[in-house]
């Protein structure tokens, strides 16, 4: 099942043309079959996010991809903003995110506050900003199961 997907990238440093982890992101949704209905880089503040999250369910998404703000800085809010939003939480995304993450990176695998959860019909992943998370979280998570994950939301 191909699936409808919104990117992005929470940063205040990044725009567009420095944006590596939206760009893995896109091209893997894309080689994969899927439909990139939105991207957008966007500062690190929740009603940025809040925003993003309602224009991402206006054009259709059923997948939003988050990557950014998911660490233990001052300034990410990634995280926060959108578990409030969450009408049900995948603890397990996490989990296993961090796991993976543990065995690639070792220990500063824990500072990643990587989630996932559902809202207004859409799947919410946070992904850490590294290019090299982003394929992690990706390939060996969101894709095996993008498509049953879409058809269980709707059932």
């Amino acid at each position: 099942m191909h699936v409808s997907a919104f990117v992005v990238t929470c940063s205040d440093s990044r725009n567009a043309a420095r944006d590596e982890s939206g760009r893995v992101l896109r091209e893997v949704l894309e080689a994969e079959g899927h439909t990139v209905s939105g991207y957008k880089v966007i500062p690190d503040e929740p009603e940025a996010i809040r925003a993003t999250v309602a224009e991402a369910r206006e054009a259709g998404a059923r997948v939003v991809l988050f990557t950014g703000g998911t660490g233990i800085g001052r300034r990410d809010s990634t995280v926060e903003t959108l578990q409030a939003l969450f009408e049900k939480t995948l603890p397990g995304f996490g989990e296993l995110f961090r796991m993976l993450s543990y065995q690639e990176i070792g220990s500063p695998a824990m500072m990643s506050r990587a989630t996932a959860g559902t809202y207004q019909g859409m799947i919410l992943f946070a992904l850490p900003g590294s290019p090299q998370a982003v394929r992690l979280g990706m390939h060996k998570l969101i894709l095996p199961e993008l498509g049953h994950a879409v058809r269980e939301l709707t059932r």
